[in-house]
Order: structure tokens, then C-alpha cells, then sequence
């Protein structure tokens, strides 16, 4: 009997499952802004309980990350195979992305949350077109990472979060076969697995409205390690509106049994934060 053939094992593959990475990735995208809202009063006028400003603060930042990838991957019982691949690549296999990060503040204390979900495919003709005239491999990947923080470091152009959670990963690829004796058929193999995270992530004020933002974590659990590093610059362009753009850096190295998710993750990213 025709077997699948090794080229969409060693080059199909990889590249469907290296995609579910290359656009998100993974926690802290977009730094939320925190500069404190002034409180206003009138000289020798009392302040009333309801003029004061709300101890809390809501910022949600849909954002976007054009990065390129390498490393080693493996699916449906094939060996892992090397890759590396730029965004240019993987472009063309996207068929729908969302990705959104979001803070909630109180005071020092905060809870940061990151998710992203897409759905990537592909389609390749096989060389015999016996068992099946062509192969189609579609994938769906999403990850969503919730953090919560308190400010170590809280002055007036500065903050400083020390950050604890867990990360959330979710892989699910599916080969269809089209045509020939296996048309109709279907086999999907699919991970969940779930990595405890903790780190860092802090604002420095450069003027009154350029800002400096970055986030480090790391950690582990189901994989043997994960990290997550970015760094970008920030323009408020008013109390409620704000901007970042800078470089971010994300590694997972996942094994189970045939699965193989060992990859680097990196590019520049960009976002846009809105507060209220």
C-alpha cells in the first residue's frame, strides 16, 4: 500500500506546524501603558468619594508579530525535521489569526492575560495519485497565557511587575486526503500541554508621552523549557490611546512520543493599546 509521501512528511509538515508560532505566539506582546491619572482639586474645596479616580484600569491590545522561525518539529509519526523559515514562508498558508493581550490594574497589583488562535493550510499533489491525487494538511494553533503581577518598583516615570502564571498551548493538525482510494479520509494529530511562567515586565516614562517597555519570562511544566523576551518603544498618542513597536524573541522545546515542538520564534511586533 502507498504510504504518505516523505516529502509532505519533511517539508509540509514542519512548515503548518512552524506557522502556528510564527504569528503569536505567546504572552506580553504589547506592555499596557500605566502612567497614574492625575487627581485634580479645587483649593479649599473638599474632594467628594465619587470625584476620586477609579483604583482600577482596563487596557486590551490587539496586536501583531511578523516573525520567522527555526528549530526542530515532528508530527504523525514522521522524524523530526530541521527548519528554518521566514515570515515570507509562512505567509501564504494563513488563513485566519487573532491575537489580543489585556491588563487589569489595581494598585500594585495586576493580572496581564495573552491569546492568540490561528488556522493555517495547505494543499500538495501527490507523485503517484494512486492512494490519493493530493493532500491537504490544515492546522490550528492557539495559546493563551494569564499572569498575575505585582509592582516591585512603583515611581513616578517607572514600574516594575514581577509576574507569575502559566502558559496554555494547543496544536491540532489534520491530513485529508483528496481523490484516488482514500478520498474522504482524515487523521489528525493534536497536543495540549501547560507551562507554569514567571518573569518580568516593566515601563520607564522617557518624556510625557515616549515610553521604553519589555517583558522577560520563563518556565516549564509539559515542555522542558519556555521563554518569552521583547522590547519595543511606545508613543501615547492620548490618556486613553497608545502605541508600541519593538522586537520580540520566543523559544518552547515540547516532546511527546512521535510530537516534536522545538522552535525559536522571532521578529518585530506591533500593537496598539486602548485604556479605559
Amino acid at each position: 500500500m502507498e504510504t504518505l509521501p516523505a516529502r509532505l512528511k519533511t517539508a509540509v509538515t514542519p512548515r503548518i506546524l512552524l506557522a502556528g508560532l510564527g504569528f503569536a505566539a505567546a504572552g506580553l506582546q504589547v506592555v499596557p501603558a500605566f502612567a497614574a491619572d492625575p487627581v485634580s482639586s479645587v483649593a479649599g474645596a473638599p474632594i467628594e468619594a465619587d470625584a476620586l479616580p477609579s483604583p482600577w484600569s482596563f487596557e486590551v491590545a490587539p496586536y501583531f508579530w511578523a516573525a520567522g522561525m527555526s528549530g526542530s518539529v515532528a508530527s504523525f509519526g514522521a522524524p523530526p525535521v530541521d527548519v528554518d523559515m521566514g515570515f515570507s514562508d509562512i505567509l501564504g498558508d494563513l488563513q485566519f489569526s487573532a491575537m489580543v493581550a489585556a491588563e487589569v490594574r489595581n494598585g500594585p497589583f495586576s493580572l496581564t492575560t495573552d491569546f492568540f488562535y490561528l488556522k493555517l493550510g495547505t494543499d500538495e499533489t501527490t507523485p503517484h495519485g494512486v492512494l490519493a491525487s493530493s493532500v491537504a494538511l490544515d492546522s490550528s494553533t492557539m495559546s493563551a497565557t494569564a499572569l498575575a503581577g505585582y509592582a516591585i518598583v512603583d515611581r513616578e516615570n517607572m514600574r516594575l511587575d514581577a509576574v507569575l502564571g502559566a502558559r496554555v498551548w494547543s496544536v491540532e493538525n489534520t491530513l485529508s486526503y483528496n481523490g484516488g482510494v482514500l478520498a474522504g479520509r482524515s487523521f489528525t494529530d493534536s497536543e495540549t500541554w501547560v507551562d507554569a511562567m514567571g518573569g518580568l515586565k516593566g515601563r520607564v516614562n522617557v518624556t510625557d508621552r515616549i515610553y521604553l517597555s519589555g517583558s522577560a519570562i520563563a518556565g516549564g511544566g509539559s515542555s522542558n523549557f519556555g521563554w518569552d523576551i521583547m522590547g519595543g518603544v511606545g508613543y501615547e498618542f492620548s490618556q486613553h490611546i497608545s502605541a508600541v513597536a519593538g522586537y520580540r524573541a520566543l523559544g518552547v522545546d515540547y516532546k511527546n512520543g512521535a510530537f516534536d515542538f522545538d522552535v525559536t520564534v522571532q521578529g518585530p511586533i506591533a500593537g496598539v493599546s486602548f485604556k479605559f
